[in-house]
Protein backbone atom coordinates (compact mmCIF):
# COMPACT_ATOMS: atom_id res chain seq x y z
CA UNK A 1 0.00 0.00 0.00
CA UNK A 2 1.55 3.46 -0.97
CA UNK A 3 2.21 5.59 2.16
CA UNK A 4 1.91 9.36 1.85
CA UNK A 5 3.68 11.77 3.45
CA UNK A 6 0.46 13.49 5.03
CA UNK A 7 2.56 16.52 5.50
CA UNK A 8 2.72 16.95 1.67
CA UNK A 9 -1.03 16.32 0.95
CA UNK A 10 -1.79 19.67 1.19
CA UNK A 11 0.94 20.92 -1.83
CA UNK A 12 0.06 18.55 -4.74
CA UNK A 13 1.42 21.54 -6.58
CA UNK A 14 4.45 22.31 -5.40
CA UNK A 15 5.37 18.24 -5.16
CA UNK A 16 4.17 18.51 -9.27
CA UNK A 17 6.44 21.19 -9.78
CA UNK A 18 9.00 19.46 -7.85
CA UNK A 19 8.35 16.66 -10.38
CA UNK A 20 8.07 18.83 -12.83
CA UNK A 21 11.77 20.34 -13.16
CA UNK A 22 13.18 17.29 -12.31
CA UNK A 23 11.84 15.74 -15.44
CA UNK A 24 13.21 19.01 -17.19
CA UNK A 25 16.87 18.35 -15.64
CA UNK A 26 16.83 14.05 -16.23
CA UNK A 27 15.25 14.40 -19.50
CA UNK A 28 14.66 17.45 -21.27
CA UNK A 29 18.75 17.96 -20.20
CA UNK A 30 20.38 14.81 -19.15
CA UNK A 31 19.22 12.98 -22.51
CA UNK A 32 17.70 15.76 -25.00
CA UNK A 33 20.26 18.35 -24.63
CA UNK A 34 22.51 16.20 -26.73
CA UNK A 35 20.11 17.34 -29.75
CA UNK A 36 21.14 20.98 -29.91
CA UNK A 37 24.66 21.02 -28.73
CA UNK A 38 25.07 18.23 -31.78
CA UNK A 39 26.08 20.47 -34.55
CA UNK A 40 28.56 22.52 -32.66
CA UNK A 41 30.51 19.24 -31.96
CA UNK A 42 30.57 18.05 -35.46
CA UNK A 43 32.35 21.06 -36.65
CA UNK A 44 34.34 21.97 -32.93
CA UNK A 45 35.83 18.35 -32.66
CA UNK A 46 34.80 17.43 -35.48
CA UNK A 47 32.66 14.41 -35.40
CA UNK A 48 31.66 12.27 -37.90
CA UNK A 49 27.78 11.63 -38.53
CA UNK A 50 28.37 7.81 -37.95
CA UNK A 51 30.07 8.69 -34.43
CA UNK A 52 27.45 11.28 -33.20
CA UNK A 53 25.24 8.41 -34.06
CA UNK A 54 27.22 5.87 -31.71
CA UNK A 55 26.62 8.27 -28.74
CA UNK A 56 23.36 8.64 -29.53
CA UNK A 57 22.82 5.16 -29.22
CA UNK A 58 25.13 5.15 -26.04
CA UNK A 59 23.06 7.30 -24.56
CA UNK A 60 19.53 5.15 -24.88
CA UNK A 61 21.12 1.95 -24.09
CA UNK A 62 22.03 3.67 -21.26
CA UNK A 63 18.21 4.57 -20.77
CA UNK A 64 16.96 0.64 -21.43
CA UNK A 65 19.09 -0.67 -18.98
CA UNK A 66 18.42 2.07 -16.72
CA UNK A 67 14.89 0.85 -17.13
CA UNK A 68 15.34 -2.45 -16.76
CA UNK A 69 17.34 -2.15 -13.44
CA UNK A 70 14.20 -0.30 -11.90
CA UNK A 71 12.19 -2.97 -12.50
CA UNK A 72 13.37 -5.16 -9.79
CA UNK A 73 13.06 -4.28 -5.96
CA UNK A 74 16.57 -2.87 -4.76
CA UNK A 75 15.26 0.61 -3.97
CA UNK A 76 12.52 -0.48 -1.74
CA UNK A 77 12.37 2.52 0.66
CA UNK A 78 15.29 3.94 -1.17
CA UNK A 79 13.29 5.98 -3.86
CA UNK A 80 14.15 9.77 -2.77
CA UNK A 81 17.72 9.22 -2.79
CA UNK A 82 18.11 6.92 -6.31
CA UNK A 83 16.07 9.47 -7.63
CA UNK A 84 18.29 12.28 -5.94
CA UNK A 85 21.42 10.23 -6.73
CA UNK A 86 20.12 9.89 -10.70
CA UNK A 87 20.22 14.13 -10.69
CA UNK A 88 23.28 14.52 -9.27
CA UNK A 89 25.02 11.87 -11.47
CA UNK A 90 23.10 13.67 -14.64
CA UNK A 91 24.91 16.78 -13.74
CA UNK A 92 28.32 15.46 -13.60
CA UNK A 93 27.90 13.71 -16.63
CA UNK A 94 26.84 16.20 -18.32
CA UNK A 95 30.10 18.27 -17.19
CA UNK A 96 32.46 15.42 -17.75
CA UNK A 97 31.13 15.89 -21.50
CA UNK A 98 32.81 19.17 -21.76
CA UNK A 99 36.39 17.53 -21.05
CA UNK A 100 36.94 14.99 -23.24
CA UNK A 101 37.30 14.23 -27.17
CA UNK A 102 37.27 10.81 -27.40
CA UNK A 103 34.19 8.79 -29.23
CA UNK A 104 35.17 6.31 -26.41
CA UNK A 105 34.61 8.53 -23.79
CA UNK A 106 31.32 9.88 -24.73
CA UNK A 107 29.21 7.06 -25.93
CA UNK A 108 30.77 5.53 -22.03
CA UNK A 109 29.50 8.89 -20.25
CA UNK A 110 26.47 9.07 -22.33
CA UNK A 111 25.55 5.38 -21.35
CA UNK A 112 25.85 6.42 -17.43
CA UNK A 113 23.89 9.38 -18.48
CA UNK A 114 20.86 7.30 -19.61
CA UNK A 115 20.95 5.29 -16.45
CA UNK A 116 21.20 8.23 -14.41
CA UNK A 117 18.04 9.74 -16.25
CA UNK A 118 16.36 6.88 -16.04
CA UNK A 119 16.83 6.16 -12.50
CA UNK A 120 15.72 9.93 -11.79
CA UNK A 121 12.57 9.93 -14.28
CA UNK A 122 11.03 6.81 -12.75
CA UNK A 123 11.86 6.84 -8.69
CA UNK A 124 10.61 10.68 -9.15
CA UNK A 125 7.65 9.39 -10.81
CA UNK A 126 7.00 7.09 -8.24
CA UNK A 127 7.04 9.77 -5.50
CA UNK A 128 4.90 12.54 -7.33
CA UNK A 129 2.75 10.11 -9.07
CA UNK A 130 0.97 9.30 -6.08
CA UNK A 131 -0.41 12.78 -5.48
CA UNK A 132 -1.48 12.98 -9.19
CA UNK A 133 -4.40 10.56 -8.06
CA UNK A 134 -7.44 12.45 -8.71
CA UNK A 135 -5.68 15.89 -9.43
CA UNK A 136 -4.74 15.84 -13.39
CA UNK A 137 -3.14 18.98 -13.49
CA UNK A 138 -0.20 17.48 -11.46
CA UNK A 139 0.24 14.86 -13.73
CA UNK A 140 0.65 16.86 -16.65
CA UNK A 141 2.53 19.26 -14.93
CA UNK A 142 4.73 16.40 -13.84
CA UNK A 143 5.28 14.84 -17.41
CA UNK A 144 5.19 18.50 -19.37
CA UNK A 145 8.91 18.57 -17.49
CA UNK A 146 10.27 16.78 -20.32
CA UNK A 147 8.78 19.29 -22.57
CA UNK A 148 9.71 22.39 -20.83
CA UNK A 149 13.50 20.74 -20.12
CA UNK A 150 14.00 20.69 -24.10
CA UNK A 151 12.40 24.09 -24.46
CA UNK A 152 15.24 25.63 -21.55
CA UNK A 153 17.79 23.63 -23.25
CA UNK A 154 17.59 25.23 -26.77
CA UNK A 155 17.37 28.64 -25.39
CA UNK A 156 20.36 28.12 -23.18
CA UNK A 157 22.32 26.54 -26.20
CA UNK A 158 21.10 29.79 -28.45
CA UNK A 159 22.26 32.10 -26.05
CA UNK A 160 25.49 29.99 -25.00
CA UNK A 161 26.56 29.86 -28.76
CA UNK A 162 26.12 33.59 -29.03
CA UNK A 163 28.29 34.55 -26.34
CA UNK A 164 30.82 32.00 -27.38
CA UNK A 165 31.09 33.41 -30.75
CA UNK A 166 30.97 37.03 -29.51
CA UNK A 167 34.24 36.38 -27.50
CA UNK A 168 38.27 34.88 -27.62
CA UNK A 169 36.84 31.41 -27.17
CA UNK A 170 34.92 30.98 -30.12
CA UNK A 171 32.60 28.89 -31.96
CA UNK A 172 34.64 25.75 -31.58
CA UNK A 173 34.79 25.73 -27.86
CA UNK A 174 30.82 26.56 -27.41
CA UNK A 175 29.95 23.19 -27.41
CA UNK A 176 32.30 22.46 -24.49
CA UNK A 177 30.56 26.03 -22.73
CA UNK A 178 27.29 24.06 -23.62
CA UNK A 179 27.73 21.08 -21.16
CA UNK A 180 28.83 22.80 -18.06
CA UNK A 181 25.88 25.16 -18.98
CA UNK A 182 23.53 22.67 -18.59
CA UNK A 183 25.50 20.67 -15.81
CA UNK A 184 25.10 23.81 -13.68
CA UNK A 185 21.25 24.08 -14.61
CA UNK A 186 20.75 20.39 -13.47
CA UNK A 187 22.78 20.96 -10.47
CA UNK A 188 20.56 24.28 -9.32
CA UNK A 189 17.68 22.06 -10.18
CA UNK A 190 19.29 18.96 -7.53
CA UNK A 191 19.14 21.31 -4.98
CA UNK A 192 15.58 22.87 -5.53
CA UNK A 193 14.00 19.17 -6.07
CA UNK A 194 16.28 18.27 -2.55
CA UNK A 195 14.32 20.26 -0.72
CA UNK A 196 10.74 20.07 -1.87
CA UNK A 197 10.73 16.39 -2.59
CA UNK A 198 8.67 14.36 -0.33
CA UNK A 199 10.28 11.95 2.61
CA UNK A 200 7.89 9.29 2.20
CA UNK A 201 8.37 5.64 2.09
CA UNK A 202 6.48 3.76 -0.67
CA UNK A 203 5.78 0.39 -0.07
CA UNK A 204 4.68 -1.70 -3.27
CA UNK A 205 3.44 -4.85 -1.91
CA UNK A 206 5.08 -7.29 -4.62
CA UNK A 207 2.90 -9.78 -6.52
CA UNK A 208 3.46 -11.83 -8.89
CA UNK A 209 1.97 -11.55 -12.68
CA UNK A 210 0.87 -14.39 -14.97
CA UNK A 211 2.81 -14.39 -18.18
CA UNK A 212 1.30 -12.19 -20.82
CA UNK A 213 -1.51 -13.63 -23.03
CA UNK A 214 0.12 -12.39 -26.73
CA UNK A 215 -3.46 -11.32 -28.32
CA UNK A 216 -3.01 -10.15 -31.46
CA UNK A 217 -4.38 -6.60 -30.49
CA UNK A 218 -0.92 -6.40 -27.60
CA UNK A 219 1.07 -8.28 -30.65
CA UNK A 220 0.47 -5.50 -32.85
CA UNK A 221 0.75 -2.96 -30.34
CA UNK A 222 4.04 -3.64 -29.29
CA UNK A 223 5.73 -3.89 -33.03
CA UNK A 224 3.79 -0.37 -33.27
CA UNK A 225 5.64 0.95 -30.03
CA UNK A 226 8.90 -0.39 -31.38
CA UNK A 227 8.55 0.84 -34.32
CA UNK A 228 7.55 3.83 -33.27
CA UNK A 229 11.12 4.52 -30.80
CA UNK A 230 13.01 4.03 -34.21
CA UNK A 231 11.14 6.51 -36.28
CA UNK A 232 10.39 9.24 -33.83
CA UNK A 233 14.36 9.38 -32.70
CA UNK A 234 15.99 9.69 -35.67
CA UNK A 235 14.17 13.37 -35.95
CA UNK A 236 14.45 14.08 -32.39
CA UNK A 237 18.17 13.37 -32.64
CA UNK A 238 19.69 14.80 -35.89
CA UNK A 239 16.68 18.07 -36.32
CA UNK A 240 19.24 21.00 -35.03
CA UNK A 241 21.59 19.07 -37.25
CA UNK A 242 19.97 18.79 -40.36
CA UNK A 243 19.16 22.54 -39.90
CA UNK A 244 22.54 23.48 -39.60
CA UNK A 245 23.29 21.25 -42.68
CA UNK A 246 20.44 23.14 -44.90
CA UNK A 247 22.17 26.58 -43.75
CA UNK A 248 18.99 27.72 -42.07
CA UNK A 249 20.77 29.69 -39.20
CA UNK A 250 20.81 29.79 -35.59
CA UNK A 251 17.48 31.71 -34.76
CA UNK A 252 15.83 28.47 -36.85
CA UNK A 253 18.31 25.78 -35.00
CA UNK A 254 17.10 27.70 -31.91
CA UNK A 255 13.24 27.96 -32.41
CA UNK A 256 13.39 24.10 -34.08
CA UNK A 257 14.22 22.34 -30.26
CA UNK A 258 12.12 25.34 -28.58
CA UNK A 259 9.17 24.52 -30.74
CA UNK A 260 9.77 21.11 -29.93
CA UNK A 261 9.73 21.67 -26.12
CA UNK A 262 7.14 23.79 -25.74
CA UNK A 263 4.52 21.87 -28.09
CA UNK A 264 5.29 18.56 -25.79
CA UNK A 265 5.47 20.46 -22.21
CA UNK A 266 1.10 20.82 -23.41
CA UNK A 267 0.64 18.52 -25.42
CA UNK A 268 -0.79 15.85 -23.28
CA UNK A 269 -3.18 18.19 -22.36
CA UNK A 270 -4.06 19.37 -25.73
CA UNK A 271 -5.27 15.94 -26.96
CA UNK A 272 -7.07 15.23 -23.99
CA UNK A 273 -10.35 16.45 -25.86
CA UNK A 274 -9.47 13.70 -29.02
CA UNK A 275 -8.94 11.48 -26.28
CA UNK A 276 -11.92 12.05 -24.66
CA UNK A 277 -14.15 12.11 -28.37
CA UNK A 278 -12.47 9.23 -30.07
CA UNK A 279 -10.83 7.07 -27.30
CA UNK A 280 -6.38 6.43 -26.40
CA UNK A 281 -6.32 3.94 -29.66
CA UNK A 282 -7.55 6.65 -32.07
CA UNK A 283 -5.86 9.22 -30.54
CA UNK A 284 -2.62 6.41 -30.67
CA UNK A 285 -3.17 6.18 -34.11
CA UNK A 286 -3.63 9.74 -35.12
CA UNK A 287 -0.32 11.07 -33.27
CA UNK A 288 1.31 8.68 -34.93
CA UNK A 289 0.25 9.81 -38.52
CA UNK A 290 0.57 13.50 -37.15
CA UNK A 291 4.50 12.48 -36.19
CA UNK A 292 4.89 11.23 -39.77
CA UNK A 293 3.83 14.03 -41.57
CA UNK A 294 6.45 16.11 -39.42
CA UNK A 295 9.42 13.79 -39.82
CA UNK A 296 8.65 13.90 -43.56
CA UNK A 297 8.35 17.44 -43.13
CA UNK A 298 11.61 18.12 -41.96
CA UNK A 299 13.58 17.14 -44.86
CA UNK A 300 10.94 17.76 -47.76
CA UNK A 301 9.99 21.38 -46.73
CA UNK A 302 13.24 24.28 -47.42
CA UNK A 303 15.34 24.22 -44.61
CA UNK A 304 13.77 27.11 -42.44
CA UNK A 305 10.23 25.40 -42.82
CA UNK A 306 11.20 21.82 -42.68
CA UNK A 307 13.03 22.64 -39.17
CA UNK A 308 10.17 24.42 -37.53
CA UNK A 309 7.62 22.43 -38.79
CA UNK A 310 9.00 19.11 -38.04
CA UNK A 311 10.32 20.27 -34.54
CA UNK A 312 6.49 21.66 -33.79
CA UNK A 313 5.04 18.19 -35.21
CA UNK A 314 7.23 16.38 -33.28
CA UNK A 315 6.73 18.08 -29.89
CA UNK A 316 3.14 17.50 -30.25
CA UNK A 317 3.02 13.97 -30.47
CA UNK A 318 5.94 12.07 -29.11
CA UNK A 319 5.05 12.32 -25.77
CA UNK A 320 1.53 11.87 -26.50
CA UNK A 321 2.26 8.44 -27.71
CA UNK A 322 4.63 7.37 -25.48
CA UNK A 323 1.76 8.03 -22.84
CA UNK A 324 -0.65 6.46 -25.07
CA UNK A 325 0.76 3.59 -25.75
CA UNK A 326 1.93 2.75 -22.51
CA UNK A 327 -1.65 3.05 -21.35
CA UNK A 328 -3.09 0.94 -24.46
CA UNK A 329 -0.53 -1.74 -23.42
CA UNK A 330 -2.01 -1.80 -20.08
CA UNK A 331 -5.39 -2.33 -21.01
CA UNK A 332 -5.11 -4.51 -23.88
CA UNK A 333 -3.63 -7.46 -20.57
CA UNK A 334 -5.18 -6.22 -17.21
CA UNK A 335 -3.37 -9.49 -15.36
CA UNK A 336 -0.45 -8.53 -16.32
CA UNK A 337 0.12 -4.94 -16.83
CA UNK A 338 3.56 -4.84 -15.62
CA UNK A 339 4.55 -6.84 -18.00
CA UNK A 340 3.26 -5.56 -21.14
CA UNK A 341 4.78 -2.38 -19.63
CA UNK A 342 8.31 -3.74 -19.40
CA UNK A 343 7.53 -5.38 -23.28
CA UNK A 344 6.63 -2.46 -25.27
CA UNK A 345 9.21 -0.49 -23.07
CA UNK A 346 12.07 -3.14 -24.35
CA UNK A 347 10.56 -2.58 -28.03
CA UNK A 348 10.82 1.12 -27.78
CA UNK A 349 14.36 1.09 -26.18
CA UNK A 350 15.89 -0.69 -28.60
CA UNK A 351 14.28 1.30 -31.24
CA UNK A 352 15.83 4.01 -29.72
CA UNK A 353 19.43 2.27 -29.84
CA UNK A 354 18.59 1.00 -33.34
CA UNK A 355 17.68 4.59 -35.09
CA UNK A 356 20.60 6.91 -34.31
CA UNK A 357 22.95 4.23 -35.71
CA UNK A 358 21.62 3.29 -39.05
CA UNK A 359 21.00 7.24 -39.54
CA UNK A 360 24.53 7.89 -38.57
CA UNK A 361 25.53 5.00 -41.30
CA UNK A 362 23.36 6.28 -43.69
CA UNK A 363 24.27 9.47 -43.11
CA UNK A 364 27.70 9.22 -43.21
CA UNK A 365 27.77 7.39 -46.80
CA UNK A 366 25.16 9.46 -48.53
CA UNK A 367 26.42 13.62 -46.77
CA UNK A 368 23.07 14.49 -45.29
CA UNK A 369 20.05 12.74 -43.27
CA UNK A 370 17.55 13.06 -46.01
CA UNK A 371 17.57 9.25 -46.80
CA UNK A 372 17.66 8.59 -43.27
CA UNK A 373 14.71 10.89 -42.28
CA UNK A 374 12.86 9.26 -44.90
CA UNK A 375 13.50 5.53 -43.90
CA UNK A 376 12.23 6.58 -40.14
CA UNK A 377 9.07 8.29 -42.10
CA UNK A 378 8.58 5.03 -43.94
CA UNK A 379 8.84 2.83 -40.73
CA UNK A 380 6.22 5.51 -39.17
CA UNK A 381 3.80 4.74 -41.93
CA UNK A 382 4.09 0.99 -40.95
CA UNK A 383 3.18 1.89 -37.26
CA UNK A 384 0.40 3.54 -38.29
CA UNK A 385 -0.89 0.67 -40.16
CA UNK A 386 -0.39 -1.39 -37.13
CA UNK A 387 -2.19 0.75 -35.00
CA UNK A 388 -5.75 0.81 -36.90
CA UNK A 389 -6.66 -2.51 -36.12
CA UNK A 390 -5.62 -1.97 -32.42
CA UNK A 391 -7.83 1.16 -32.93
CA UNK A 392 -10.59 -0.84 -34.74
CA UNK A 393 -11.02 -3.44 -31.72
CA UNK A 394 -11.08 -0.89 -29.67
CA UNK A 395 -13.88 0.93 -31.09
Amino acid sequence: MLQINTSYSGRPLLIGFAGSIAMAAAMGFGRFVYTPILPGMMTGIPLSAADAGYIAAGNFAGYLAGAILSAYGWAAGRERQVALGGLLATAILLAAMAVTESVVAFIVIRFLAGVASALAMIFTSSIVLPYAVGRDNVNVLHFGGVGLGIALSSALVFAVNAMSGANSLGWAHGWQLNWLAGAAIVFVVFGIVARILPRQAVGTGSVVEPPLVWSRPLVLLTASYGLFGFGYVITATFLVTIARMGNAGPIVEFLAWFLTGSAAAVSLMLWRPVVNRFGLAKAYAAALGLQTVGVLGSVALPPTSGAIAGGLLLGITFMVITAYGLQIGRKLSPESPRRALASATAAFGTGQIIGPLVAGWIAQGSGSFVAPTLIAAAALVVCVLLALPVARSAS
